[in-house]
């Protein structure tokens, strides 16, 4: 029996305009925007987890919004977007970043990205990159030296996790307050904010939000040698990767790549656990304007 009747409507991540777009891979692809000011826009993309949403990248959007022209994606599978139950995967949701520059944004734009969406917007960049200005990444994936297994083996990881049987079952412990409220807890210092945590409730307890987390959790999003694959083919563009700590990734590869490619930097803002926009917005916020006014 579905539950949708009985899950209230999602609120906004963002006060601002939200709008949507259709595209042929993806579906219905939802973005807030808000086009005051003037510059080069920047394009926001939140993280791949459980439970994110634009709520993620909050600050970095309010603080811009006005100045320039702000747009933040929810990607496939999440926030006010499609949930279908389809394949998801690392080309497709490139594939909706894309779309958005090209279609919506239509200039070049300052593309920010958290976690593991760096890789998709990486992909973003090389498949489009007359669309990308510059590129900043947050925590990137890909730069640890720990082996992903054989993409043959997540997608059987895939099939047990996503069996009609007890899909939903797992998805609900993954998604439970007391869950959200400790994988979320060790990406801060301190106490994540209650808004912060209500939101990734809110947003992990919509209609089908189990498809694409169920299929992240298999490793089937991760691009294998991606520092080869992605990172390394990025030779021109501006690239800033803002990288401390994270609970859930490393960065061994990441300076190595950084003395090789001159158009790459690479900064801390230590200290912080991955989300430098809510435990160090004013060093994150100075570090993008320096980045930004080199470009």
């Amino acid at each position: 029996m579905s539950q949708s009747p009985q899950i209230p409507p999602l609120p906004e991540a963002l006060n601002a305009q939200r709008a949507e777009l259709r595209t042929a891979q993806a579906g219905r692809i939802a973005y807030y925007h808000d086009p005051a000011g003037e510059g080069r826009p920047l394009v926001l993309v939140h993280s791949i987890n459980a439970a994110p949403s634009s709520y993620e990248v909050k600050p970095i959007f309010e603080h811009y919004a006005g100045h320039r022209p702000v747009y933040s994606i929810e990607l496939p599978g999440f926030g006010h977007s499609e949930r279908a139950d389809r394949p998801y995967s690392a080309e497709l949701y490139a594939n909706a970043i894309r779309v958005l520059l090209e279609d919506v944004v239509q200039a070049p734009a300052d593309l920010l990205a958290l976690s593991l969406s760096t890789e998709f917007a990486a992909r973003a960049a090389l498949g489009s990159p007359a669309s990308v200005a510059s590129l900043v990444l947050i925590s990137p994936t890909g730069f640890s030296r720990r082996p992903l297994p054989p993409m043959g083996l997540g997608r059987g990881l895939h099939g047990v996790l996503g069996a009609p049987l007890w899909s939903q079952g797992l998805y609900d412990l993954v998604a439970s307050k007391r869950s959200i409220r400790y994988y979320l807890g060790k990406s801060f210092r301190g106490q994540p904010p209650q808004a912060f945590l209500d939101y990734a409730y809110a947003t992990s307890h919509q209609p089908g939000a189990r498809y694409a987390p169920l299929i992240f959790l298999s490793t089937q999003l991760f691009t294998r040698n991606a520092v080869d694959k992605l990172y390394a083919r990025l030779t021109k563009l501006p690239v800033l990767a803002i990288a401390d700590r994270d609970p859930y990734v490393t960065f061994e590869e990441l300076d190595d790549l950084v003395s090789r490619q001159p158009n790459w930097q690479h900064e801390t803002l230590a200290p912080h656990l991955g989300l430098p926009q809510w435990e160090q917005p004013e060093a994150l916020f100075d570090a993008l304007d320096r980045f930004w006014t080199g470009v």
